[in-house]
């Protein structure tokens, strides 16, 4: 492996002006990557908060419900059906009131004369009014009430009740599969999302954050959409059949009925713009409340070793105090919606049972229009009522579903191509004229080349933010670089898909993470179709084997994403183990022994000395110790290489290599001269 030292090399810190333009590649991070400090653990940034869209993100919401427009078809002729039984209900209702004040009025005149002849008798008595009412009345005089009529109505009207009832519970199946189908949709697609976003949108987002929205706000666009879909369908359904069944009874009536609704939406309208703020409010501090539960809860042990309990107390408490004021006042404005809208509901009721009553009076409607008209009023303004009620639901669930579509329109990472490695991969790695940079206005890794021939072992040492990291990030491609190339083989990995480059790729990291499960499905998570002897063998190799063998469970012993049941050392062997068994061609290691004992660490060496074995291998180390034997070592600072070569000749040079070794095997010294230096400092204050 060799350091390009021409006029332009890193070592000179030049950046050659000269390189081809097809060298650059756009960085599909930028937005996401300028919002991070430099470094992959870089600051994160404060959620921006965006106008809240309403329109565009409830069409998009719907938007989603397209596969199934067949069912919603369905659903709407459904439901078209069970509102003309439901709206016809009262007409016959209205049409058996008739009858019994029919045969009432009937039974209380004389027989053995006409409606014809009592009707001009009373017009010649001067009574116009009660002559108008008998007219328009399907009197017999002297016969009351015409049962069998009666019955015939009623059960008619029965008949459209039940008709109506079955129809919406068909309906409402039909709607829960719709919604269930979709949120399953918007599920897959976040997921999918979620394995096509750059490694930098991760760097900028709180992980409780981001679980929000991935939980609790399709929870919520779930239940949003479950609860509103069907009841918004039927009453707009029910308000066209109502107004269209009080236009047949009364259109003076119905004109005063609809004097309501621009009173409704003058009403409506400013109460919901002033609880969508609120809601969004709500479902940010909803987010921000997850991840400080979530950061607290996975730095528990550092919370009480510091003695900052109070304080992520009193952070928690503010947070929570902004989730209650925004929750209770999304709900509490959102929920004056219905008590207003039966204000005026009520006197609308009170405006038709006056009106219809004197017409009534004057002979101009019959007593069963009237009672009919009460029940459509009523029918009509109850609708209205729902639909302004649940827009507190339908707000709250487009408030989540925006936040939802903020991840699904986040920059994706570039999409790989179709090209493929020389298999079997040797393990010739280049970096030619690599740039780099988390943030544009802070460059880290300048012009830098690099050459490892197969089965090198590479040493990278340096000073803590040198870029030793981002460059095995680069060479796993979780970042793509922003200028030159990576090759394998002479293969550019921009070129290959990154699951065939990832196949390749064995990486042990210094922060050890385990997955829910067994110690053996931990083991075997490097390689899927493991069988139980190679996963002995690998467990053996990393010296694993010896622990686990003295659990109760041996290999299928629980462990749980923090591993809190396993010690740090044994974590990391797992992870050597887990290395071990995917047999990479190129085998990456950062810090991979930073946990264990000294003892462990002498085997796990040389465990990987032989997992090295025939293998390229980069090496990530602090302890300096751990690298005499690397074939080469590369002392990297500010991004760029400023020495290399091996152990003996680094001392030799007493360069950058000897002060780091230096000053890492003085420390132990140090102490003891710091106490000299005091203990002369007192004697000498005393004197």
């Amino acid at each position: 492996m060799s350091v390009t030292k021409d006029e332009d090399s890193t070592v000179s810190g030049k950046k050659n002006t000269n390189k081809p333009a097809a060298n650059k590649r756009p960085d599909y991070a930028q937005s996401a990557s300028q919002s991070r400090g430099p470094g992959p653990g870089g600051g994160r940034a404060a959620a921006v908060e965006k106008a809240v869209n309403f329109g565009p993100s409830l069409k998009r919401l719907f938007g989603e419900m397209k596969p199934d427009r067949v069912l919603i078809v369905v659903v709407m002729v459904l439901g078209a059906i069970g509102v003309a039984a439901n709206v016809y209900g009262p007409k016959l209702l209205g049409k058996a009131a008739n009858a019994v004040f029919a045969g009432v009025i009937g039974k209380g005149l004389p027989a053995g004369v006409t409606k014809d002849q009592i009707v001009a008798a009373l017009t010649q008595q001067g009574k116009t009014d009660q002559a108008s009412m008998i007219a328009k009345l399907d009197v017999i005089p002297g016969q009351g009430i015409d049962f069998t009529h009666l019955g015939h109505i009623l059960l008619l009207c029965l008949a459209l009740y039940v008709t109506a009832a079955v129809l919406t519970f068909i309906q409402a199946f039909i709607v829960n599969r719709v919604v269930q189908r979709a949120v399953y949709r918007m599920r897959d697609q976040i997921s999918a999302k979620i394995d096509r976003l750059p490694l930098a949108y991760f760097d900028g987002q709180p992980a409780g954050e981001l679980l929000s929205r991935v939980t609790n706000d399709m929870d919520n666009v779930q239940q949003s959409l479950q609860q509103t879909m069907s009841q918004v369908i039927n009453s707009l359904l029910t308000l066209i059949g109502v107004i269209a069944m009080m236009l047949t009874v009364s259109w003076q009536l119905t004109l005063v009925t609809l004097c309501i609704v621009p009173l409704s939406l003058a009403v409506s309208i400013p109460i919901g713009k002033a609880a969508q703020k609120r809601f969004v409010g709500m479902w940010k501090s909803t987010g921000e409340l997850n991840a400080k539960v979530e950061e607290s809860y996975t730095g528990h042990a550092l919370v009480k070793v510091f003695g900052r309990r109070r304080e992520v107390e009193a952070s928690f408490h503010d947070t929570n105090e902004e989730m209650y004021k925004a929750s209770f006042g999304a709900q509490f404005i959102s929920a004056l919606i219905m008590p207003a809208n039966f204000f005026i509901g009520n006197l609308n009721f009170v405006a038709i049972a006056v009106l219809g009553g004197l017409r009534v009076a004057s002979g101009t409607m019959q007593l069963g229009d009237v009672t009919a008209f009460i029940q459509y009023s009523r029918m009509f303004t109850q609708p209205l009522t729902q639909i302004t009620s649940m827009t507190n639901l339908l707000q709250s669930g487009v408030a989540s579903a925006e936040r939802v579509f903020e991840v699904l329109d986040a920059g994706e990472q570039t999409p790989d191509e179709h090209g493929s490695l020389n298999l079997p991969v040797k393990g010739h790695v280049q970096f030619d004229h690599v740039d780099f940079s988390y943030s544009a206005d802070q460059p880290l890794i300048n012009n830098l080349s690099i050459e490892a021939k197969p089965g090198q072992q590479i040493a990278i040492v340096g000073p803590t933010g040198a870029g030793k990291t981002t460059l095995v990030n680069l060479l796993e491609r979780f970042y793509d670089v922003q200028g030159g190339k990576i090759a394998i083989d002479g293969v550019d990995i921009a070129s290959v898909p990154r699951h065939q480059l990832r196949d390749q790729l064995g990486m042990v990291l210094q922060d050890t993470w385990l997955f829910g499960g067994t110690i053996h499905d931990n083991i075997a998570y490097g390689k899927i179709d493991a069988t139980d002897d190679e996963v002995i063998q690998a467990a053996k190799a990393a010296y694993v084997d010896r622990f686990v063998r003295t659990l109760p469970d041996g290999y299928e012993t629980k462990i749980d994403e923090e591993g809190s049941n396993v010690s740090a050392g044994e974590k990391q062997l797992l992870t050597i183990a887990r290395a071990f068994i995917s047999d990479p061609s190129i085998l990456i290691l950062d810090e991979a022994t930073s946990s264990v004992d000294t003892r462990t660490e002498v085997l796990v060496q040389k465990a990987m000395n032989r997992l090295r074995s025939g293998r390229t291998s980069f090496v990530i180390a602090h302890r300096l110790s751990t690298i005499r034997d690397a074939d080469l070592i590369l002392v990297m600072e500010h991004g760029a290489i400023v020495e290399q070569g091996t152990h003996e000749g680094l001392i030799a040079a007493q360069g950058a290599y000897y002060r780091l070794y230096e000053s890492q095997f003085s420390a132990a010294e140090q102490p003891e001269e710091l106490a000299g230096s005091a203990t002369s400092g007192a004697k000498r204050a005393s004197s």
